[in-house]
């Protein structure tokens, strides 16, 4: 179904600041509050909308027409029993804020993105100018915003939004990595692989499988569980901690699992979140950024001279200064404003970066950062 066949939805996306964009709305109808942040990807919004780093957040697309190559069945599951296409299990987002909607045309789309968020019980707003509102969340920072999805002409007021706006909880309030995390221990790939223990805040599906990818066994751990030194009779050769949403301060369990005493030394490889967690377990600060980091065409530079174009979706950064009271070191900077995207103790046995080396969506080429640790993995298991 196309969005022409719905056309009497209105919707309504309000700021905190007074700003509001009147439009239409697709997928379902309701009333959601969260924060409005956008991504500057061109393709994978079935990949960003499931991912679980965008939970408690209203995503803005700015690439202008989304919907063509529809949505995969999202019920999906490949060998392992992980989904197929998407990120995780579902939509994350609160809302999404798009410009334009085409028709689904694509031999593998199982349902449209009208459809898909209708099904999900998640709003959607079309029509928004949303150079407008990304050049405004530029300008200003992040900001909370309420998107408003009803059945007719029918548009709810500047001051009852702003209600709604009020009586919701703060961003930096919620709890967001117990909804997404894994509520229990679960072992993917042969058990005759090397064994990595992976702190599950809200992980994506494809860092999963890039370790199962690189024939290493995966114990996939809820967000505040020791990493232990054994799990049914085989070593924890190695750790890993993934993407997920929030402040990282919160995750006060995770980062005492991840202080060095606690690692005993062992390989450790920590992405976009867990790159912030790992630093923070060593005793460095983060801080939010005013408008994130959200996209496929991030640029990240070493130290070698190399520069690479990865995929990212982000809204706090490590402090580089803070380094200089641990045992880590800089690994890879920014060029467009100068925050630290990656890090590594002095031994190479931690080694972390912001951006998503599993690129999905996005370019693959900082893929070597799960040889690298697949490498120390397999050393250590010798």
């Amino acid at each position: 179904m196309g969005h022409d066949d719905r056309s009497a939805l209105a919707g309504t996306l309000f700021l905190e600041d007074g700003t509001r964009f009147d439009a239409r709305g697709f997928g379902a109808t309701g009333r959601r509050v969260g924060e409005v942040v956008f991504t500057t990807g061109m393709v994978g919004y079935p990949e960003s909308l499931s991912d679980p780093s965008f939970r408690g957040q209203i995503l803005t697309f700015t690439y202008p027409l989304l919907g063509n190559y529809g949505v995969p069945a999202p019920d999906a599951r490949d060998e392992h029993g992980l989904p197929k296409f998407l990120e995780s299990t579902g939509i994350q987002v609160r809302a999404a804020i798009v410009r334009g909607l085409t028709r689904a045309n694509h031999w593998q789309s199982d349902r449209s993105l009208d459809s898909w968020l209708r099904d999900e019980g998640v709003p959607g707003l079309v029509g928004v100018d949303t150079r407008r509102l990304t050049e405004h969340l530029r300008s200003h920072g992040v900001l909370r915003g309420v998107v408003d999805v009803r059945e007719g002409d029918t548009r709810p007021s500047d001051d009852e939004l702003q209600k709604a706006l009020a009586a919701a909880p703060r961003y930096e309030d919620e709890a967001f990595v117990p909804e997404v995390a894994v509520p229990k221990p679960v072992v993917y790939g042969p058990s005759s692989a090397p064994l990595v223990g992976v702190l599950d805040c809200g992980i994506k599906t494809s860092i999963l499988k890039n370790l199962l990818d690189r024939h290493l066994g995966v114990l996939r751990l809820p967000y505040d569980h020791e990493v232990p030194d054994r799990w049914d009779g085989r070593r924890v050769r190695g750790i890993l901690i993934g993407n997920g949403p929030g402040d990282p301060d919160q995750l006060a369990a995770t980062i005492e699992s991840l202080r060095p005493a606690a690692i005993d030394g062992r390989p450790t490889l920590g992405i976009c979140l867990g790159h912030q967690l790992v630093a923070l377990a060593r005793g460095a600060t983060t801080y939010k950024l005013k408008f994130g980091h959200r996209g496929q065409n991030k640029t990240v530079c070493f130290p070698d001279g190399r520069s690479y174009i990865v995929s990212e979706n982000h809204g706090y950064a490590v402090d580089v200064a803070s380094l200089a009271k641990t045992d880590l070191a800089p690994w890879a900077t920014n060029p467009d404003d100068g925050t630290l995207e990656g890090l590594k103790d002095r031994r190479g046995r931690v080694l972390a970066l912001q951006g998503h080396p599993e690129g999905h969506p996005g370019p693959q080429e900082a893929g070597f950062v799960f040889d690298r640790f697949a490498e120390l993995v397999r050393k250590e298991a010798a």
